[in-house]
């Protein structure tokens, strides 16, 4: 029988990217260890955690504003290196290490463990060209100093990017956003969307209590998700469609998922939210109790809204796809989405979804009113959305194994 291997994951919102693979390869018989900064919601089966903490540090002088980001980012580092330490300590010594780079837990991890493979998932590389920086001009300009703090944002990466033995982005844009000379060592894996789980189902209901109204497949429902509403994912923009939307759609609904924080992107005004901002822009213009803001939903409530969505709404500065997009997708939503990159890998306008400019308000308005008007007729989009994932992307038939050969296992115990 093969010698089991020893698999180490780091990421700081642990398990993050590795939910899935992580527990597989405990249940191949792998030992499995997990390294983070926060407490998962719940354990994953098999897989030894610990965490790491970032030490106090004492008033003084802080470094520049260009270095800032750095200085967290190798703190980070520091910390995630002394626990690595006090594991090897405890004779533990990895065959793989598979980490994500981007708050800088990647920076020691080879002075500590010099022989264990690395891996680095690649999710994105900043830079000033085709991806989020500077590409909505209403929040960020490209000045001297702000092109100065993207070239030093890179840094960690460039780090973990010397040292890898290998690396695994999600997507072809995301890839692509690397530089030359590393990209052909980047594998593209998806995650993996868990099709059997995100599937259309006509006997869904989602229940707005608040509202004393019940929602169903049928109805008018227009959805809205994001983690955070903010200007990365085009919460903006969103806004900003639904006086025309509203009017030209008297009986529609509109459910909007999402946190009140920044994940992405810049912070709003202090004492205000970017939530705050965008509906204070427009609710003179809305009947309000057609529209719904639910905040943040359990998982299972969440896969409800996207089987009861008449039309559900993607929209994204070119950056990190999210799996919200593709779980829609694989329910058979109606997508309308922006056109920007990390979208157009997945969606093709009218075969798979609808797409409009990312910044067209308006467009977006007349879009999701017609997808409205002519559901029966775009059942071969959803139909072909799903299809996509299904065919592409499904976690269990092409992603999973493919991950499993990425990181050295065999995909049969």
């Amino acid at each position: 029988m093969r010698a089991q291997h020893k698999y180490l994951f780091i990421h700081q919102n642990f398990p993050g990217q590795f939910k899935h693979l992580a527990p597989l390869l405990a249940a191949q018989g792998h030992e499995v260890v997990g390294l983070g900064m926060n407490q998962p919601a719940e354990p994953l089966p098999g897989v030894r955690y610990f965490r790491h903490a970032v030490a106090a540090q004492p008033h003084g002088q802080r470094p520049s504003p260009q270095l800032r980001d750095l200085h967290g980012k190798v703190l980070r580092g520091e910390s995630a290196a002394a626990r690595l330490a006090w594991l090897k300590e405890q004779g533990y010594t990895p065959d793989v290490i598979f980490v994500h780079p981007g708050w800088g837990e990647a920076l020691f991890v080879k002075d500590v463990f010099p022989e264990a493979k690395l891996l680095v998932y690649a999710e994105y590389y900043y830079g000033a060209e085709g991806g989020d920086s500077f590409f909505d001009p209403e929040f960020s300009t490209p000045s001297p100093a702000a092109l100065q703090r993207l070239r030093l944002r890179n840094t960690h990466l460039l780090h973990a990017m010397s040292v890898a033995d290998g690396a695994l982005s999600p997507t072809t844009f995301q890839r692509d956003r690397h530089p030359a000379w590393f990209r052909d060592r980047i594998t593209v894996i998806h995650d993996g969307i868990d099709t059997a789980r995100f599937r259309p189902e006509p006997s869904a209901y989602v229940q707005l209590r608040a509202a004393g109204v019940t929602l169903r497949p049928g109805d008018e429902v227009v959805v809205f998700v994001a983690r955070q509403l903010e200007p990365y994912r085009g919460y903006h923009i969103f806004m900003r469609a639904l006086p025309a939307l509203m009017q030209a759609r008297p009986h529609a609904r509109v459910v909007i998922v999402g946190g009140d924080g920044v994940s992405y992107g810049a912070s709003p005004p202090e004492g205000k939210s970017w939530k705050q901002i965008f509906l204070d822009e427009v609710k003179d213009q809305l009947d309000m109790g057609r529209i719904h803001f639910v905040g943040k939903v359990p998982h299972t409530v969440l896969t409800q809204l996207m089987q009861v969505a008449a039309v559900y709404t993607y929209l994204t500065y070119p950056f990190v796809l999210s799996w919200s997009l593709m779980e829609a997708m694989s329910c058979g939503c109606l997508i309308v989405a922006s056109r920007t990159a990390p979208v157009q890998e997945v969606i093709e306008h009218g075969r798979n979804g609808l797409l409009v400019d990312f910044f067209d308000h308006q467009a977006l308005a007349a879009t999701v009113a017609d997808a409205l008007e002519r559901r029966a007729q775009l059942q071969p989009l959803r139909d072909a959305a799903r299809q996509t994932i299904v065919e592409g992307y499904d976690m269990r038939r092409h992603c999973m194994p493919a991950l499993l050969r990425f990181v050295g296992a065999p995909i049969n115990q």
